[in-house]
């Protein structure tokens, strides 16, 4: 859904390049739990209850995956490729060293989840709520975060460009150490930054998120405004 074409590009930023996506026909997911370096082509997750299961390694190829539960699921070093995540919901997902391309990330309520070391390429993530979001070390290009919520996301080090924020809340996010690049915060309302504000110099903001952040830039460069 979109065209694969750049977004945005206001200002002379470059926009995210959003995923391709046209699922085949998916026959229903035969089994009952996932298996470790599972490989799952063409299937439909729907209403599965993944707690707790171990699919570290597991592949997921033009696959959908609609309203499962995933507290605590194990899928650390998955490969999620021209899929659809609908409304998954869950507490402390296991998805570190990841690779998420071409996907889209729809209406999800998620705490918790480890995204550390993952990559991410051409995805939306649209809708929803993720709090304690943990991208630190990741690296993202080409990802828009879209009318969703995100509390206290940790970037922390993380690479990101052409990346964009969209009718998105980002409340009190970390980009310590994270590198930025064409990264586009203009739609993020509110902008809420706790560390990082000096690593901001590839991003773009409005002239009220300026003066919104002012206040905590003078405190990062040490100035007294009386």
């Amino acid at each position: 859904m979109g065209g694969g074409r750049a977004a945005g590009g206001r200002a002379g930023v470059r926009g995210a390049r959003r995923p391709e996506l046209r699922l085949p026909p998916l026959e229903p997911w035969p089994d009952a739990e996932l298996r470790p370096d599972g490989d799952y082509d063409g299937l439909e997750f729907r209403d599965a209850d993944l707690t707790g299961q171990d699919g570290v390694g597991a592949r997921f190829m033009d696959c959908a995956l609609t309203g499962c539960a995933v507290d605590g699921t194990g899928l650390g070093r998955a490969r999620v490729l021209d899929s659809v995540l609908t409304g998954l919901r869950g507490v402390g997902t296991h998805l570190a060293e990841s690779t998420f391309r071409d996907v889209e990330l729809v209406d999800a309520r998620l705490g918790g989840t480890q995204l550390h070391g993952a990559v991410l390429e051409r995805v939306v993530v649209r809708g929803g709520k993720i709090d304690f979001l943990n991208l630190r070390e990741a690296r993202l290009k080409d990802v828009v975060f879209e009318s969703c919520v995100l509390v206290e996301p940790d970037f922390a080090g993380a690479r990101l460009e052409r990346v964009e924020f969209v009718d998105c809340a980002l409340r009190e996010a970390d980009f310590g150490g994270a590198t930025l690049k064409d990264v586009d915060l203009r739609g993020a309302a509110p902008l809420e930054i706790v560390r990082g504000l000096d690593r901001l110099s590839g991003a773009v903001v409005s002239t009220g998120q300026l003066l919104d952040l002012a206040p905590a830039l003078a405190a990062e460069l040490g100035i007294r405004v009386e």
